[in-house]
């Protein structure tokens, strides 16, 4: 099951939690506050590879499409 992060405008508070992909866009309950005026936020990643670098997620690298070294392209 993925993990997805949400927001709370009551409290401001973001919180993670695993759900299924269908109820992701769902509202969920806030951890904190109980609120339900919660909703999903776009998470940012990175992955490791070789010599211990954190390459950005596709898309973030800036490099015209490239992935950021993770291509074999020698970028």
């Amino acid at each position: 099951m993925p993990l997805y992060e949400y927001y709370c405008a009551d409290c401001r508070d973001k919180f993670d939690t695993l759900r299924p992909m269908s109820k992701a866009d769902e509202p969920i309950q806030c951890k904190h506050c109980e609120s339900m005026k919660t909703s999903r936020l776009l998470s940012m990643f990175a992955a490791h590879v070789g010599n211990n670098k954190a390459a950005p997620a596709a898309g973030n690298s800036g490099g015209g499409g490239c992935c950021g070294g993770m291509c074999g392209c020698g970028h």
